[in-house]
């Protein structure tokens, strides 16, 4: 007597089994520039960061440390001139290129801090330096010197380029990519690129975890050998 075997067939849209949720709609798409906004700061976070000294961002009052912009941007333009061939006008171009870079990286891209981050509860881990220098206070001396560099050092760029239209377009794209950053008005916020996100607003399916069932996998050892005289006779 031969079994006929039911066969059935699942939907893509609903469940195979009753534990697993399958997610029906659109796929997920991606965002090309996505504007986030940090949460403001509890009071236990003001209390965190007021117990010990933030050292990665008070340096930056101290005495010396505003000298080290013009060190580094002269020194910066004397390695360039060194290169064979090298003209003033790409030059100041590109000191003013990398100035700006190192700039953007060190205090609008990299966040939190390199050491004792356990000292004041982890509440520097999202801020960048910009924005823990002087306790996020906006338009104080510090600050208003890192707007100045990198301003005055444009003006030097496009005076000593002769006010050529393509080096100026390059110079000043550059500038604002760097000044936005230190605006008040984007304090704490953040912009993402390429963001992935959830056009159907329906979650990724997941598979929920069961409790364990007591019992262990049986082993090799554990199971009974089978006697094959004994099923022929039952058969």
């Amino acid at each position: 007597m031969v079994n006929s075997a039911k066969t059935s067939t699942i939907s893509p849209r609903k469940s195979a089994s009753p534990g697993l949720t399958v997610r029906t709609g659109r796929e997920r798409s991606s965002s090309i520039v996505k504007v986030e906004k940090l949460e403001e700061e509890s009071q236990a976070d003001v209390l965190d960061q007021s117990v010990y000294e933030n050292l990665n961002a008070e340096w930056v009052n101290r005495k010396g440390a505003w000298l080290i912009h013009p060190v580094l941007i002269f020194a910066g333009k004397v390695i360039i001139d060194t290169i064979p061939g090298m003209r003033q006008e790409i030059s100041w171009t590109l000191v003013n290129l990398f100035y700006l870079g190192f700039s953007y990286l060190m205090f609008h891209y990299v966040t939190g801090i390199p050491f004792h981050s356990d000292l004041h509860g982890g509440v520097y881990d999202n801020l960048t330096m910009w924005e823990q220098i002087d306790e996020g206070a906006q338009y104080t001396p510090t600050k208003k010197w890192l707007l100045i560099v990198p301003i005055t050092l444009f003006l030097a760029s496009t005076h000593y380029t002769h006010y050529d239209p393509w080096l100026f377009a390059i110079n000043l794209s550059a500038l604002v990519f760097v000044l936005i950053p230190k605006l008040p008005q984007f304090h704490r916020y953040r912009v993402r690129f390429m963001v992935p996100e959830d056009a159907s607003g329906v979650g990724t399916p997941t598979t929920p975890s069961f409790p364990p069932s007591g019992f262990s996998t049986p082993t090799r050892e554990s199971v009974p050998p089978i006697n094959i005289s004994e099923v022929d006779s039952r058969l």
